[in-house]
């Protein structure tokens, strides 16, 4: 066989590969295609989300989980029983909450935090650390703190939010965090009285830190940040 005939011969073969490589190629490529487009509804639901819902969202998770955590300690470690109650009432309507929080967000693709930030695990060993009397006024001391800054917060997120489903969830949740925080305010004061008050209307936090009241409660939500405890 002379070279010119070779030659020929080995140009038709790479041409009849490089066609079979085309034809193959979409096929392979197409199931990929085909999967991307049988879920729409989940990408778009995530690229939709505003980054102030997101955050919403997240925040209200954290926050709530540990609203759940704090509760039970509560129940097992407070000395006063309208404290116990409270704890409670804490588990009951955020156990709740959380099953209502992680469907919509299952809807509208938002991974949520599983377990409660940094902060709030430590705001949780903080106070195991405590007993009796002294557990009862630095919980009930930061659920006031914190119901505050969460009732401002979802009175904001009821207003302002993009999706009408986070909106919904913000304004639907805001009754019961005003009443956690009349509830709150209440035990709290009597579990301050019953260790004899504090100097210069100045209470302690749970973290050791000093919280004027007044400054407590004029506290906007803008200096909050990580989680929202309601």
């Amino acid at each position: 066989m002379s070279e010119d005939v070779k030659s020929h011969f080995t140009k038709i073969l790479e041409q009849a590969g490089l066609c079979v490589v085309l034809v193959v190629a979409p096929v392979a490529v197409a199931p990929a295609i085909a999967g991307a487009q049988m879920n729409p509804t989940a990408a778009s639901a995530a690229s939709t989300l505003s980054a102030g819902d997101r955050k919403f969202l997240s925040e209200a998770a954290d926050g709530s989980m540990a609203e759940v955590e704090l509760g039970k300690l509560a129940m097992q470690k407070a000395s006063d029983e309208s404290v116990k109650k409270f704890g409670q009432r804490m588990v009951d309507d955020h156990s709740k909450a959380n099953d209502e929080l992680r469907e919509l967000a299952k809807r509208k693709g938002v991974d949520l935090p599983q377990t409660p930030s940094a902060k709030n695990q430590n705001l949780k060993r903080h106070l195991a650390s405590l007993s009796g009397a002294a557990f009862d006024k630095a919980y009930m001391t930061d659920m006031v703190t914190d119901h505050k800054e969460d009732v401002a917060a979802f009175q904001k997120e009821s207003n302002v939010a993009r999706d009408p489903l986070v909106k919904s969830f913000a304004t639907q949740t805001l009754p019961t965090l005003k009443e956690h925080l009349k509830n709150a305010q209440e035990i709290s004061s009597k579990t301050t009285s019953a260790l004899g008050g504090t100097a210069a209307g100045t209470i302690q936090n749970a973290s050791g830190k000093p919280s004027p009241s007044k400054l407590a409660s004029s506290k906007s939500n803008g200096g909050k940040t990580g989680s929202l405890l309601y």
